[in-house]
């Protein structure tokens, strides 16, 4: 059980050359156990009393930063998230939603597609739903037509001149070696039986099951898009730009999502989140918020094969 404890302080203001001894008195709480050793409460005059403490809820339930939890601190929720988007705690399944993008990506069609779904069907060539090796190395596509048939969704495609993952600016080693090992990793978890595919086949249908830990639980674990864990993201690690991340943010971002011996997660949150940064980061070293938005639903990486395709 924790006791409380309250301290006064006060602090005076100069009036001429005299003090004036009308002080103002500003209530501290503080919070001690049992087994602390009591310690003096002194506040330093710089602090503003209302700035500290106005965003304060008075519903002590509300509260989302623990005294004797410095990393709730740290990293902080934004509280008015509720009053910039409409039910933020709600995932949804078909748009990547955020304060900008209330509707998700304007103009932009999910084909019946959950977001994470539509973040994988940019690797698939021929619309089949199945993504091969060597779809993920040559990837993007021009949809030209699509057709909704038996809740299956077909897309038709006409081939671009770029390579896949070299379509978003990867380079050929990087492109060679990521089509073999995320087929590799996902191709068992998506198969729709128990006998693994020779192919190392992704059936997009079940991209789900290969969510990994250690990740921002952006999706949640049927592919919906969570605008909460979104905007988490940047109310915790964003501290030099508001909606924007630094590559060391981005570092302490995946080490502060780590799960305990999660070394499969650690190491696919790592791959990921730098292969995106050193794609799609601006000339400051700055990974943008709608930039990130744009991965999570891949419209990103349409528009990073259109920017290479006229580059």
């Amino acid at each position: 059980m924790c006791l409380r404890s309250t301290v006064k302080w006060r602090q005076h203001h100069r009036s001429g050359k005299a003090f004036s001894h009308s002080a103002q008195v500003a209530t501290v709480t503080r919070y001690h156990f049992p087994w602390q050793p009591a310690r003096s409460c002194k506040l330093s005059p710089r602090v503003s009393m209302s700035s500290s403490f106005s965003s304060r809820p008075e519903d002590p339930s509300l509260e989302t930063e623990a005294p004797h939890a410095a990393v709730t601190r740290e990293r902080r929720l934004n509280p008015d998230l509720q009053e910039q988007l409409p039910k933020p705690y709600l995932a949804r399944a078909l748009e990547a939603v955020d304060p900008s993008h209330p509707q998700g990506t304007k103009g932009r069609d999910h084909r019946g597609l959950s977001v994470l779904q539509q973040h994988a069907a940019f690797f698939d060539r021929n619309g089949d739903g199945i993504i091969y090796p060597w779809e993920t190395f040559q990837g993007g596509m021009i949809r030209q037509a699509y057709q909704v048939d038996s809740a299956v969704v077909r897309v038709m495609f006409v081939p671009r001149c770029f390579p896949g993952l070299q379509a978003i600016g990867c380079g050929l080693p990087v492109s060679f070696m990521g089509s073999i090992l995320i087929n590799l990793v996902l191709s068992y978890p998506t198969q729709p039986g128990w006998l693994p595919s020779p192919f190392l086949s992704i059936h997009i249908k079940n991209i789900h099951k290969g969510k990994h830990g250690s990740d921002s639980e952006s999706y949640d674990t049927e592919g919906r898009f969570d605008p909460s864990k979104f905007d988490a993201i940047f109310s915790k690690y964003g501290r030099t730009h508001p909606d924007a991340l630094t590559l060391h943010e981005l570092t302490s971002m995946l080490q502060g999502n780590r799960n305990m011996y999660d070394f499969i997660g650690w190491i696919a949150a790592a791959g990921e989140w730098l292969l995106l940064y050193s794609v799609a980061k601006d000339k400051d070293g700055l990974l943008h918020r709608e930039t990130i938005r744009g991965a999570f639903d891949g419209s990103l990486f349409e528009r990073l094969e259109d920017n290479k395709k006229s580059s």
